[in-house]
């Protein structure tokens, strides 16, 4: 009985453990085209069932207030989209003396000039219970910004 009362509470550790595990015996069936759709399920589902989920925690009168709050809106898109891209680049102009491979250092500010993962955002956010109202408008906004406008192709090339 023991098991099966620790099965129950580390159901999800069990679950990643079984992910990976059949990932390495089958991975065909994550690649793009595969039976999965990786390219449809995470790029769309996955990210609009996140936003979805966690707009039905959250009370109108929240996502309402979160809204008008300029400030704080304009102050993470800057650090995110240009503070932080920013400071990578400067990082990046130090590493550039040392031996350190040139195409990791690419990759580096490829992903320096990338906004924070919607769901890595909003999670984190929800986790230590800050202002989740917030962290979705950012999401999905920075999001939106990146993906619509070419603001990450900007980004690169200033970097």
């Amino acid at each position: 009985m023991r098991l099966l009362e620790r099965m129950r509470k580390d159901w999800f550790m069990i679950g990643i453990v079984l992910a990976i595990a059949g990932a390495k015996l089958e991975p065909s069936i994550g690649v793009n085209g595969g039976p999965l759709k990786p390219e449809i399920t995470v790029s769309y589902i996955a990210v609009a069932t996140i936003f979805f989920n966690s707009g039905l925690s959250l009370k109108t009168e929240e996502l309402t207030s979160a809204l008008v709050h300029l400030k704080l809106h304009l102050f993470i898109q800057i650090f995110t989209l240009a503070f932080f891209p920013a400071t990578i680049w400067l990082f990046l102009q130090l590493l550039s003396i040392t031996p350190i491979n040139e195409w990791l250092l690419k990759g580096l500010q490829t992903v320096g000039c990338m906004p924070p993962p919607v769901s890595s955002a909003v999670i984190l956010t929800k986790a230590v219970g800050g202002n989740e109202a917030a962290a979705i408008f950012n999401s999905a906004f920075g999001s939106f910004l990146v993906s619509k406008h070419g603001l990450t192709c900007l980004l690169l090339l200033l970097c």
